[in-house]
């Protein structure tokens, strides 16, 4: 026996990749930011003429020196942006306590500038209103752009970027570290990873990953070949 609603059609829902990048985008340009800045810092030594145990030196402590200068940005960064925020969301949750009529008449103004006639976006605002926790959350979104209770974190911002720095800064001291004394396994290691997280990061945007990695790759190339040249120019003597 078949149903009355065989012939009609599917119902189709269509899904949106993150825009933001999600956790993706922040743990590749970190990863991203430590390789190409560490593997120019060591470009820039070996063109000095340097030994491999400077190398290794400067290359240890380029990592120690930026991960610790990123995580310790990104805390002072997102706490900064997070007080920020919090302080505002105080002033809107006194103005909602202290004059809630205002505020109601403020949030039916709002969605009647996204298109809502006055009579329904006036009942939208008082039903909304009702509940001061729902009202304050509506209103910090609409005028502020955030949600109280979900802001970032510093601590998970400066522990992500401490530890993504940190890896991308580490591959191209692990040939030194195994015992190279030469900077072509390093650049072989770097430029592998370069391409690799170009190739990731094009996976939230339209580019093919072949283009991401030759991009971040060239990038990359050109960084350590203006600090190799420096340092060739320089010398250690």
């Amino acid at each position: 026996m078949t149903s009355g609603r065989t012939g009609a059609p599917p119902e189709r829902h269509h899904q949106h990749r993150d825009v933001t990048g999600g956790w993706l985008r922040p743990a590749v340009f970190g990863a991203m930011d430590g390789l190409v800045s560490n593997f120019a810092l060591i470009a820039g030594i070996a063109g000095g003429q340097a030994s491999a145990k400077v190398v290794l030196l400067a290359g240890l402590a380029g990592l120690a020196a930026g991960a610790f200068s990123m995580a310790a940005g990104e805390y002072i960064s997102v706490a900064s942006q997070s007080e920020l925020a919090e302080a505002e969301i105080e002033v809107e949750r006194r103005e909602l306590a202290r004059h809630p009529a205002a505020e109601e008449r403020e949030l039916a103004g709002v969605f009647e500038a996204r298109g809502v006639d006055p009579e329904t976006a006036a009942e939208v605002a008082r039903q909304l209103s009702r509940d001061p926790d729902e009202a304050l959350q509506v209103h910090t979104r609409e005028e502020l752009g955030v949600t109280p209770g979900d802001l970032p974190s510093p601590l998970l911002a400066a522990g992500s970027s401490f530890l993504s720095f940190a890896v991308g800064a580490l591959l191209p001291v692990l040939p030194y570290l195994l015992g190279a004394s030469s900077l072509w396994p390093a650049a072989g290691i770097a430029g592998l990873g370069l391409f690799t997280a170009g190739a990731l990061v094009s996976k939230v945007t339209t580019r093919a990953w072949w283009f991401g990695g030759t991009r971040q790759l060239l990038f990359g190339a050109a960084a350590a070949a203006i600090t190799y040249g420096v340092g060739a120019l320089i010398g250690t003597g």
